[in-house]
């Protein structure tokens, strides 16, 4: 008898074992960054022993799950911890794939901007700069454009008070200095440069790299102030589904939606859309204009990625854009388009982008990359009719190899520019083609100690043969300290209706003195990167920059010597950008963080012996962002802000009764995000909390407002405007004079849902 009870009990254990096994569940899936595999990763179900650290490829897999209801915690040093909640059923298998974003302290991220090759930050010998989506999130703008507005040494410069049109300053230097890419390509140029930085969907967004200073030896002649390269997310590591949208106080809506699809095994599909709207009319300074241009706006983009064999990369991408804006006198319709009755400017944009880039199946790294726009522009300024395209084709290989100490890459490239517009300066359409070849070798000659030299050749047949050196020196002190030295050439040839639109709105004559040189210039800068690690878990990361860049042949428009006209000519002189820059970034284990940044520069013009401060660049600038996570409330405050030192502004005369200089002036913004909803991110703040606008202290922005066809100004036989009962300081209809935004202080509300 005892025996039978013996054996039953056994076979009851055996039973109920075999039972709860079969209650047991697994986990699995794969932790990535931006796409690329994050291994070591640490992944835990909460409340439990259950964990485990992802292999080299990212991937992890969890056994023996008792089923119920988990939250899954991956964290990962220099990223944001990550949790989602998961239901796991009895028996049953669930696959998660995690995307990790970068925190504050992360100074480990892939940089190929650089180089052009990928390469950790620490470990690049060109200093760049990173900014993740995060970042991006903590002051939520409808354009790349104003996204950079918190970026220290970097400025989204509004060059037109009616239209609202603008460029990228970096280090005081004018938008034309800067070249844009997207994924590497250099679409962004020319007419692109004032209307191609809208309509980028910031939800597809990877990341932004930025360097500041030349970068010419690897990307030709636009990359003379610095470069901005934004990169988009493959679709791989893309959310199954995303939105985003908000609402300000001004009437404003902006609205990303995207979505990853599966084509085939091998094959994703991301997919995204941009649409911005505002066409409430404010004129809040009471001049009878705008305030804002009124935009409506769409943007298409998909992206293709295809999994080859040996990891070789194949990925295509689209991008169509068409945008309506309009500002001018608040009675404007689109029946005065062109007209002299009510003054309005008009711009209808049309422009579409394909790129994509090949690696060819050798043993050897050969990258193949190539794009196309096509932009075509219907515009009117007043009763100024200004009609434009452009295409651009470009189309680069590359060669990237090692050998011992070498870290070797040569390219060869062709770019073919076309434009063709309605102004008296273009005669016939404008046909060239560039073809460039370049070379770039890092040489390892010490443990802690490496030099890169860079040159490219290029032919443009207007100019001929130009050669672009490049040269620099990264010294690794340790793992914590990075020491850099960066020295270069730029060379840029000058586009002026495409590039500054300040020479089509008014009423002032465009002079072009002579014919224009090529702009040449010099570059030096020192950076040093320095990370600490405290024992109570403290992050503190400090990036400083001394830069000098000297310019031969710069091209300016000349504001001041004839009130009534813009001339352009090349300087007599020299001008100089040189100045400091530092970035402290420090976060906290109890989750506040804190990114403040500061540039000093001193960017001016000597001619005849005489130095003046560059028009419309300031000496100092400030940025900072402090962050804030209530753990419990799942809610995070983040204050972001900027500021501005005087910079010079143009004056229509000695009568001109408005400052000569503006003033110091700071945006300053509050948001808070609840993220305590599954899937679903609420956020909302307030925008300009100082309500800080440029007519402060001005009698007037616009000169001339209430007559902008300059009916009723007299003027010499010299064409100069004269002083008369009803136009006292003898001025003309000018929108040129604009250092901000007219925008004051608004209240602003959005929602985010993400499916993985």
């Amino acid at each position: 008898m005892k025996s039978f009870h013996k054996h039953s009990i056994l076979l009851w254990i055996a039973l109920t074992s075999s039972y709860c096994f079969a209650q047991t569940t697994s986990l699995s899936g794969k932790v990535t960054d931006n796409g690329e595999p994050l291994p070591l990763a640490n992944v835990l179900l909460k409340g439990t022993e259950i964990g485990t650290a992802t292999d080299i490829d990212g991937a992890f897999e969890l056994t023996d799950i008792p089923a119920g209801d988990y939250m899954v915690l991956v964290t990962s040093l220099g990223y944001q911890p990550y949790q989602t909640k998961i239901n796991l059923g009895a028996g049953a298998h669930k696959t998660i794939n995690i995307q990790l974003e970068a925190s504050a302290q992360s100074l480990e991220e892939t940089v190929v901007t650089g180089t052009l090759k990928p390469v950790s930050r620490l470990e690049s010998p060109v200093p760049v700069e990173v900014y993740s989506p995060a970042f991006l999130k903590k002051n939520p703008t409808a354009s790349v454009f104003d996204a950079l507005q918190n970026v220290n040494g970097v400025r989204p410069q509004i060059n037109c008070n009616v239209c609202n049109t603008g460029d990228i300053h970096i280090n005081g230097l004018e938008g034309p200095y800067t070249l844009v890419l997207i994924d590497g390509m250099p679409i962004v140029s020319g007419l692109g440069t004032v209307y191609g930085l809208t309509g980028i969907p910031n939800s597809l967004i990877a990341q932004i790299e930025i360097v500041k200073g030349p970068a010419s030896s690897l990307y030709g002649s636009e990359a003379v102030g610095g470069l901005i390269n934004i990169i988009t997310k493959k679709a791989i590591s893309a959310p199954e589904f995303f939105a985003d949208g908000f609402a300000t106080g001004w009437g404003e809506y902006n609205l990303d939606v995207g979505s990853k699809i599966s084509v085939s095994d091998k094959t994703n599909l991301l997919l995204g859309i941009n649409y911005f709207n505002y066409d409430v009319p404010v004129d809040n300074n009471g001049d009878n204009f705008t305030d804002l241009t009124l935009q409506d706006r769409i943007s298409l983009f998909q992206k293709w990625d295809f999994e080859r064999e040996h990891n070789r990369l194949l990925s295509l991408a689209g991008r169509f854009f068409y945008e309506d804006r309009w500002g001018g006198e608040m009675q404007w319709t689109p029946e005065y388009r062109g007209g002299d009755e009510i003054y309005g400017e008009s711009i209808y944009t049309r422009r579409w982008e394909l790129l994509g880039k090949y690696q060819l199946p050798f043993e050897e790294k050969f990258l193949l990359s190539f794009s196309y726009n096509d932009h075509n522009q219907n515009s009117v300024y007043g009763d100024t009719e200004y009609l434009a395209d452009q295409r651009i084709g470009f189309a680069q290989l590359t060669w990237d190899r090692t050998a011992g100490n070498h870290d070797l890459l040569f390219g060869s490239a062709v770019r073919y520019n076309y434009y063709d517009d309605n102004t008296p300066a273009t005669t016939e359409a404008d046909k060239i083609w560039i073809p460039s070849v370049f070379a770039q070798d890092e040489y390892s000659f010490a443990p802690k100690h490496s030099f890169l030299a860079g040159l490219r050749y290029d032919y443009d047949q207007r100019h001929g043969n130009i050669l672009t050196p490049r040269a620099a020196y990264k010294w690794k002190i340790s793992d914590n300290d990075i020491f850099r030295v960066n020295a270069g050439t730029g060379f840029r040839v000058v586009n002026l209706f495409t590039e500054d639109h300040a020479a089509l709105t008014g009423s002032r004559e465009v002079v072009i003195a002579e014919e224009l040189k090529p702009e040449r210039s010099v570059n030096v800068n020192i950076n040093y990167l320095k990370k600490i690690y405290s024992d109570n878990g403290t992050f503190i990361g400090l990036d400083a920059s001394a830069f000098y860049t000297r310019f031969s042949n710069v091209i300016l428009p000349d504001y001041e010597t004839n009130p009534n006209q813009i001339i352009y000519d090349n300087l007599d002189g020299k001008s100089v950008s040189q100045g400091i820059s530092a970035n402290v970034d420090i976060a906290f284990p109890s989750s506040f963080k804190i990114m403040v940044g500061a540039t000093w520069q001193d960017v001016s013009n000597t001619e005849n012996g005489v130095t003046q401060q560059q028009i419309l660049t300031e000496s100092i600038t400030a940025t900072w962002n402090l962050s804030y996570t209530f753990r419990s409330l799942h809610l995070t405050a983040d204050y972001t802000g900027n500021l501005y030192g005087p910079m010079r502004l143009p004056l229509l005369g000695d009568l001109d009764p408005r400052s000569e200089y503006s003033p110091t002036w700071s945006i300053q913004n509050i948001q808070f995000t609840y993220k305590g909803l599954n899937n679903f991110e609420v956020y909302g703040g307030i925008k300009n909390l100082l309500d800080w606008t440029p007519n402060r202290g001005n009698p007037f922005i616009i000169a001339r407002a209430s007559d902008p066809f300059d009916k009723e100004v007299t003027f010499d036989n010299n064409g100069n405007a004269v002083a008369t009962p009803n136009n006292p300081y003898a001025l003309t209809f000018d929108p040129s004079y604009v250092y901000g935004p007219n925008q004051g202080i608004r209240g602003f509300f959005g929602l985010r849902y993400t499916v993985f």
